[in-house]
Order: structure tokens, then C-alpha cells, then sequence
């Protein structure tokens, strides 16, 4: 048996939805507490995985893996899957060629998560994603990114508010659409708090992507996919204030149950 099929059944008996975590990837330079070069490390941040333990789900960080069979199988045995956070996704995943800032990309997280997303919409698996899994969730459906939060043009009438980075308390007001899943999810708000810590953002819309809320200033907060049972993006960081939020909160346990339903 393998160690797969061994977690798969472990997970079949727990009564806690199993959650599979796409990893961050991290590398360390050598300095003098520790001279020789580390392995990269392939991680999950505490906030997060604390956060599906809280609402109820199994989190099992993934590997970064390059087997087709092995992502297969994980999909197989997962009851949803989040994508969290982290680097920039290349620009050059939607045909932008232009110079952009090597050390803000991570290729290794591209390839992976662009086929760990279509896997998991292909077997219809709840998914969630958070910040760079939102814009990566609209990069692999076909979708563009704006680069550069900063520089966006404000809706008439405001000015841009401050998108990073503030992870541990309220940054900006999000406008959800009325009758979204994201509404549903929160728990029947349409207007919410959000943290805040990204410079890019949602641009051209993907394939069958919807976008259903927005900063008060105009930069697109949340995406969704309709056609899947849950299928939802958020720009924002509900791992580090699901403790103290109740609709970031209302976001974990939406997700985890719509696994458990699976």
C-alpha cells in the first residue's frame, strides 16, 4: 500500500473533511548560523492550516509535484483543496512578455497550481483560494492580472485605499454582489472588512469566472465560478483574522462544510 492510499484511508475513517493545502515555497540563503545551503522548504503558514482545523476540516499541506499520477491520486482523496498566498504569478502565464521582476516569481508554484486548479475543477472538488490562489484561479481559466495595485485608477469619487500590507486587522471595506456565493459564504453580508496585503489583483476575467465583490475603491476583491458547487476566491487574508472576524470566519466554515458534503 502506499503512503497515499494509507492517508487516503486514515482520512476515510476521520469524520473531518480531508483539506489539501497547495504549499508555499520558500528558499533560505546560506548566512552564519547556518553556512550550508538548505533544502527550499515546501510549507503551509500556521494561520492557515489553523484555520480549517477550526472550521472543522483535515489540512494536508501537498507536495510540489511534477507527477501527473501523484497529483491524481491527492486529488482523488481530498474532500476540497486551498490555494493560499504568496509570489507574484508570472505574466508571461497569459502571454506578457514584458521585463518583470524574476525574484517576485516562483515558475515551480505556476505550473503547479495552474494543473492543480484544473484538476480540481474537473473532478468538481470544493476549492478555495486566498490572494495569489485567487489570482492564479483566474490566470489558469484564462484570465489576466493588473501588476500594479498602486497604480490603478480609483472609482470616481475615491481614492485608492492602502492594499498592503495590513494582514492582522481590517484594511479597506469589500461590496459583495447580492445573491453570490461569496454573500452565502459570509454569511449573508454584502458589505464586509477585509485585511489587505497585495499589489496585484484580478484584471480580464477567465473563462466562466464571475467577479462579485470589489474595495470600495474599485479593485475586484472576491471571484467565483458558478458553474462549480463552490468555487471561490478571495483577494484577502481570512487565515490571519478568522479568529476575530466573524464573516472571515463564516469563509472557512462555508468552505469545510461544502467539503464535508462532498
Amino acid at each position: 500500500m502506499s503512503d497515499i492510499e494509507s492517508l487516503s484511508q486514515q482520512a476515510g475513517k476521520s469524520k473531518r473533511p480531508l483539506i489539501l493545502v497547495a504549499p508555499r515555497y520558500e528558499k533560505s540563503d546560506p548566512c552564519v548560523k547556518m553556512p550550508e545551503p538548505l533544502a527550499p522548504e515546501e510549507t503551509a503558514a500556521t494561520v492557515f492550516l489553523d484555520a480549517i482545523l477550526a472550521a472543522g476540516g483535515l489540512p494536508l499541506v501537498m507536495p510540489l509535484t511534477d507527477d501527473d499520477d501523484v497529483l491524481a491520486e491527492m486529488v482523488a482523496m481530498a474532500d476540497g483543496i486551498a490555494v493560499p498566498g504568496g509570489q507574484d504569478v508570472s505574466p508571461k502565464m497569459w502571454g506578457d512578455e514584458r521585463a518583470y521582476d524574476e525574484s517576485l516569481l516562483c515558475p515551480l508554484r505556476d505550473a503547479f497550481e495552474y494543473r492543480l486548479i484544473h484538476a480540481a475543477l474537473a473532478s468538481h472538488t470544493p476549492l478555495f483560494t486566498t490572494c495569489r490562489g485567487t489570482q492564479m484561479l483566474n490566470v489558469a481559466l484564462g484570465g489576466t492580472l493588473c501588476m500594479d495595485v498602486p497604480g490603478v485608477k480609483p472609482v470616481e469619487g475615491m481614492v485608492l485605499w492602502r492594499h498592503a500590507p495590513i494582514l492582522s486587522d481590517p484594511a479597506h471595506p469589500v461590496e459583495v454582489k447580492a445573491g453570490s456565493l461569496l454573500e452565502r459564504a459570509l454569511g449573508g453580508y454584502t458589505t464586509v472588512q477585509a485585511n489587505s496585503s497585495h499589489h496585484c489583483c484580478v484584471d480580464r476575467l477567465g473563462e466562466g469566472v464571475e467577479l462579485v465583490a470589489r474595495a470600495t475603491d474599485g479593485v475586484p476583491e472576491g471571484i467565483e465560478v458558478p458553474g462549480e458547487r463552490f468555487c471561490l476566491g478571495v483577494q484577502w487574508h481570512p487565515e490571519y483574522t478568522w479568529s476575530k472576524m466573524e464573516t472571515d470566519f463564516n469563509l472557512w466554515k462555508a468552505f469545510v462544510n461544502a467539503a464535508a458534503e462532498r
